[in-house]
């Protein structure tokens, strides 16, 4: 399994004992950092966590910043051009908000009847999801758009852990994405055009995560909130005229 790790100036937030000791314990596991465009000490770090482990760590540096879209679709096509060995792929956040631990268990949803699994922030009495208020409101509200453009009844799409079959990562992560940000959204449109709203439903698996920690220095602006419309208008229109 590959797991993706976008990074831009994350040299204050990556744990690297976290990340050795997860691939000390779980050799069947490659971790491919998308170094995008850092301006602090990520790539230094990134290195070390490299040299502890080196049979199970590759580094991609995009040539300028890029946003955290494109990282994870390049680090993608890269996992294919290096004939790196895996079945499923997936990508989490570089601060651990999804344990590395958790995404594993979560990839073993995907089997040959599923090829789509992702983590969802309910909190439930057996969870534990901290997220700011204001967070957590707003998210809801979003949610509740993205679904009823979708016509998927999915309670989070935004949450930085998703996996995919081998096969599905390929067809998936071929075009660039239009939104930085929203780029969560568009995944499950091509998925939906690429099969169907029923295949996605038959085969795809929305896991409740046990732990999610709401992080302070989130990368999006509160601007992006007017902007973000756009981008779900500019996303349903691409794929409804293109597969009318």
């Amino acid at each position: 399994m590959i797991i993706i790790i976008p990074c831009f100036n994350e040299f204050k937030r990556i744990d690297k004992t976290r990340y050795i000791n997860f691939l000390k314990g779980n050799k069947n596991c490659t971790i491919v950092f998308s170094e995008d465009g850092s301006t602090d000490g990520t790539l230094k770090v990134l290195k070390e966590i490299q040299n502890a482990s080196k049979d199970n760590v590759h580094i991609h540096v995009l040539d300028r910043n890029k946003g955290k879209a494109e990282a994870i679709r390049e680090a993608v096509l890269y996992s294919y051009e290096n004939k790196i060995n895996f079945n499923k792929l997936a990508y989490i956040d570089a601060d651990l908000s999804v344990s590395l631990e958790e995404c594993l268990s979560i990839s073993k949803e995907v089997t040959n009847d599923v090829f789509f699994a992702f983590g969802s922030r309910i909190l439930k009495i057996d969870t534990y999801i901290k997220k700011r208020k204001f967070r957590h409101y707003s998210g809801r509200f979003i949610a509740t758009i993205i679904a009823t453009v979708l016509k998927v009844p999915i309670y989070d799409t935004q949450c930085g852990c998703k996996i995919f079959s081998r096969s599905l990562a390929s067809q998936v992560f071929q075009e660039r994405f239009i939104s930085k940000w929203l780029f969560d959204v568009e995944i499950f449109f091509r998925i939906i055009h690429l099969y169907s709203i029923k295949e996605l439903q038959n085969k795809s698996r929305e896991i409740p995560l046990k732990s999610w920690i709401d992080n302070d220095e989130s990368k999006v602006k509160i601007t992006y909130f007017f902007k973000m419309w756009y981008d779900i208008y500019a996303i349903n229109r691409k794929y409804n005229e293109k597969y009318k």
